[in-house]
């Protein structure tokens, strides 16, 4: 398994396999899962050389902690241990907290559900603008002084936010959205991560499964779907995405592979600094989304897939209303 660094060369860099394995949709967001095939599948990965595993204790409301925690369980060591806090939820309410309380709070609860005696890698999830980053980050970096937590990560956060939190202690990675169809943090956001020294983390690769071309223009997400809620996947949207990923499948079929290798091949070839974290429920599809890591592409081949799809070219919005005002404070 190829390996990249996340962070700025010393001790606040980790090291990471180049792929890493996005866990939330084994508890939620994309209808029923089956525990013990998730289990089976996070195992897959370990197998197949992944080592970053990423979670959160907003994904099934702490469930897919649990869920984690039993697949990696005997098998630590393999495992760079990724997970986040800031959402809370009350009955059918929900809201960001990155008050310093929530902070210490929720990392107990997180260490507990994990079974872990440290967390390698502990985001930020969202920023609730009203609390200063620099508060936020202090209490953070406590968590570190106290052994409870190795690295220190942000997610969807402005450029000047995330200059702010590296100034209180040093942020080893940035997660944000980042693929073909959704490019808006290399304006100003992934600069300055750079600039920093700080990693990328890129979540959602593939567009939510828009880019594997198996998501059809009448195609209709199921039941507990949360696509069944994002614009892109809107009838009045989709039709318009999927004529955008028949022209990635055209190129992908130019070069032998699928066109999820392929905009996981993009993600890889923007810059050493990234790492793709796509999910799956699938081994079929693991070992699909692995194989990626093999095909290098050259400068006219990316060209090509910028000119297939511009930046800004998707249609609709990336999130719904609501995670749309959570993101970029």
């Amino acid at each position: 398994m190829k390996q990249r660094v996340l962070g700025a060369a010393g001790p606040t860099s980790l090291t990471v396999s180049a792929l890493g394995f996005g866990c939330m949709g084994l508890s939620s967001s994309y209808g029923p899962a089956d525990d013990e095939q998730s289990v089976a599948t996070v195992n897959h990965a370990l197998d197949l050389g992944v080592t970053l595993l990423d979670t959160s204790d907003a994904y099934g409301h702490g469930h897919n902690e649990r869920l984690v925690g039993r697949a990696i369980a005997g098998r630590r060591e393999a495992v760079v241990l990724a997970t986040k806090f800031g959402f809370r939820f009350e009955g059918e309410n929900r809201w960001v907290d990155s008050s310093p309380e929530h902070a210490r709070r929720s990392c107990d609860a997180s260490l507990q559900r994990l079974g872990v005696d440290a967390i390698d890698l502990y985001y930020l999830h969202r920023r609730n603008p009203d609390v200063p980053i620099e508060d936020t980050v202090g209490a953070m970096a406590e968590l570190v002084a106290a052994g409870k937590v190795r690295h220190l990560g942000l997610s969807e956060v402005n450029a000047s936010t995330l200059r702010k939190a590296h100034a209180v202690h040093p942020i080893t990675a940035l997660q944000s959205e980042y693929s073909l169809f959704t490019r808006e943090i290399e304006v100003e956001v992934l600069p300055t991560a750079r600039e920093l020294g700080i990693g990328l983390v890129a979540y959602s690769p593939v567009g939510r499964g828009l880019l594997t071309g198996t998501f059809l223009a009448e195609t209709q997400a199921g039941d507990g779907d949360m696509r069944t809620q994002n614009p892109r996947f809107d009838r009045d949207n989709l039709a318009g995405n999927v004529a955008l990923v028949r022209r990635v499948q055209q190129l992908a079929a130019g070069l032998g592979c699928t066109s999820a290798q392929l905009a996981l091949a993009w993600t890889l070839a923007k810059g050493a600094d990234i790492v793709p974290i796509p999910g799956t429920r699938r081994v079929d599809h693991l070992a699909e989304n692995v194989a990626a890591l093999d095909l290098e592409l050259t400068v006219e081949q990316i060209a090509a897939l910028e000119a297939a799809i511009p930046a800004g070219a998707a249609h609709g919005a990336r999130l719904g209303e609501w995670a749309l005002g959570h993101v970029g404070h």
